[in-house]
């Protein structure tokens, strides 16, 4: 049964939003207060039962890719992608649609100085449920 201000989240989606910044955007007060925000944020919507997962990233420089071609695996030092930006990190929330999953997006900190990509999430049958 539902409670009164819950939604009923099995008509919901799971949305990424990925979070694009330029590394040294920010000094070490602002990351500090971006992160102080962003918990903020994450604890909103939690008590609206929205929240699923948040977290920043370590630099890019911290980086490995892996692939695997031909049966053979290459390990290489950095992102795959060579870009300004680099994914810094990002939130997962169930949203009743795009539009819900983009107002939570803009009300992220790093919005305001960087990108946030917004994508539905593939339920994928099989997948362990936490």
């Amino acid at each position: 049964m539902l409670e009164a201000n819950q939604p009923d989240w099995s008509k919901t989606m799971k949305y990424m939003l990925l979070i694009y910044h330029e590394e040294h955007s920010l000094d070490e007060a602002e990351r500090a207060q971006c992160y102080v925000d962003s918990a903020r944020l994450a604890q909103e919507l939690d008590t609206k039962g929205q929240y699923l997962a948040a977290a920043p990233l370590h630099p890019s420089t911290t980086a490995t890719s892996v692939r695997v071609r031909e049966g053979r695996t290459m390990v290489t030092d950095g992102p795959f992608a060579e870009t300004r930006e680099q994914l810094g990190g990002y939130f997962l929330v169930e949203a009743a649609d795009l539009d819900e999953a983009i107002a939570i997006a803009e009300r992220i900190p790093m919005a305001r100085k960087g990108t946030v990509e917004v994508r539905p999430v593939i339920d994928v049958a099989g997948l362990p449920r936490r």
